[in-house]
């Protein structure tokens, strides 16, 4: 154990996606008084995007800004005794530890245990699946498998428990779900068993408030006039108070802006919940329906009630396929007409690149701040200045890179007044759906790596 038995539990949120801010996590580890610091880093194109970068270079797979992160967090975790778990292994758990290590004894930071959980890749299993149906649209695995790039299973806290059981000061996963990461730290922590679906409902949660970081202490709950967050440049990333019977507080740092609340707190809890009475994730079916919330001090909300229901026997799958590329070109006008050249403008480049022989599964002209949100205009009167965006999709690079090229043609070959014109864009386009398959089918592991300064 971590503490003594006389305060709960205490876990920070560190980062809700790869390129979160990194201050607020190393103001927790410096003075949050945490036992667990977690890093939540994989959108789920993120582990497809990780794995060309591997197959490019098997050195390579992991979170670019793993080291961004970890040379700033690192030094102050190891010195007040704070566990890190973190998704930032994306498709190189392994590659991810080493690179942390080499950094540990170059620096000399301190004796480092690690755990890498690996087994969330079952790419290869896929190849080898027949008559698995796309969940998203029913249709056959088989086609998306030329086009296949990543196949990874969300597994659950289970693992990670098992790495923490070796003494793992830092344990880095590949796949896992986003929850996964906090309750595996309270499971480890009180010994929870996994088939007690009380704590296994507290903790799942638990992480789902965390999981997306500053949304619970005010981030994109900030709206001016409306929904005022103090402070909101010092915004600090929220932790919670785990009591053993799964009863918890979700808090941040006096000393850290931005607010913890009633409101905060319900608006992160509804985020992406397909069913609030049956949120399916590898651990538990949870059910908010009961949950009591309520305000327990100043940025302090006490949360009980969570109820859930044995996990299902199948892991839900990512994969990650190529889906062809997105050309995209921008480009401004102002002053009187400025609306209607950059119409004329939209004109002409469709003409254009119809007259040179591209064609596009999909083409999208955006007056931004007039009609790119929405499909009616946003505005009656046409405003002094407008940014026009045109982009298209295809399977053809060349195609792709057309787009941008003709938009920035546009300079001088017209309409008037065209300027501020983007460099052309491209983008490879990497879609994901989704498969289950059995968990017996999937095989979690754990390899352990050791320096001691």
């Amino acid at each position: 154990m971590s503490q003594t038995p006389s305060r709960p539990l205490r876990i920070g949120a560190g980062a809700s996606f790869a390129d979160d801010r990194i201050a607020p996590a190393v103001d927790l580890a410096e003075c949050g008084g945490l036992d667990y610091l977690a890093f939540e880093c994989l959108a789920e194109r993120t582990v497809a995007r990780e794995n060309q970068s591997r197959l490019k270079n098997p050195k390579l797979g992991y979170t670019p800004r793993l080291m961004d992160r970890m040379s700033q967090v690192l030094p102050a975790a190891l010195k007040n005794g704070v566990k890190i778990i973190t998704n930032m292994g994306a498709a190189n758990p392994i590659a991810a530890t080493e690179l942390v290590h080499e950094f540990a004894q170059r620096e000399g930071v301190g004796s480092l245990h690690s755990a890498a959980v690996l087994g969330d890749d079952i790419t290869d299993l896929l190849r080898d699946r027949p008559g698995l149906r796309l969940m998203e649209s029913g249709s056959p695995l088989e086609e998306l498998l030329p086009r296949m790039v990543s196949a990874n299973a969300y597994l659950g806290a289970d693992v990670i428990v098992r790495a923490l059981r070796t003494g793992a000061q830092l344990v880095v996963t590949g796949r896992v779900a986003d929850p996964s990461l906090y309750l595996a730290a309270a499971m480890h922590h009180y010994g929870w068993a996994y088939d007690d679906w009380a704590r296994m409902a507290a903790g799942t949660a638990a992480g789902h408030l965390l999981e997306c970081c500053a949304q619970v202490s005010g981030g994109c709950f900030a709206s001016p006039g409306r929904k005022e967050v103090p402070d909101l440049a010092s915004l600090g990333f929220p932790f919670v108070d785990m009591q053993p019977d799964g009863d918890f507080i979700v808090s941040k740092m006096e000393h850290a802006g931005g607010r913890v609340d009633l409101a905060t707190c319900k608006e992160q809890l509804i985020y992406e919940l397909h069913d609030p009475a049956a949120y399916i994730t590898p651990d538990c079916v949870l059910d908010i329906t009961e949950l009591e919330m309520r305000q327990a001090g100043p940025n302090r909300v006490h949360i009980t009630g969570a109820r859930a229901r044995p996990r299902t026997d199948t892991y839900k799958v990512t994969v990650g396929y190529a889906d062809g590329f997105i050309g995209e070109g921008q480009i401004s006008y102002a002053g009187i007409d400025a609306v209607a050249r950059a119409e004329l403008a939209a004109s002409v480049i469709r003409q254009r690149l119809a007259d040179t022989g591209h064609r596009y599964s999909e083409l999208r002209v955006d007056l931004i701040g007039i009609n790119s949100l929405h499909s009616k205009r946003a505005l009656d009167a046409d405003p002094y200045e407008v940014r026009l965006r045109i982009a298209a999709r295809t399977a053809d690079r060349k195609s792709a890179e057309a787009v941008g090229f003709e938009t920035r043609a546009l300079h001088v070959n017209g309409p008037a007044g065209g300027a501020g014109g983007s460099d052309p864009l491209v983008k490879e386009v990497l879609a994901v759906q989704s498969v289950l398959i059995p968990r017996t089918q999937v095989d979690p592991r754990v390899t352990i790596e050791e320096f001691r300064s």
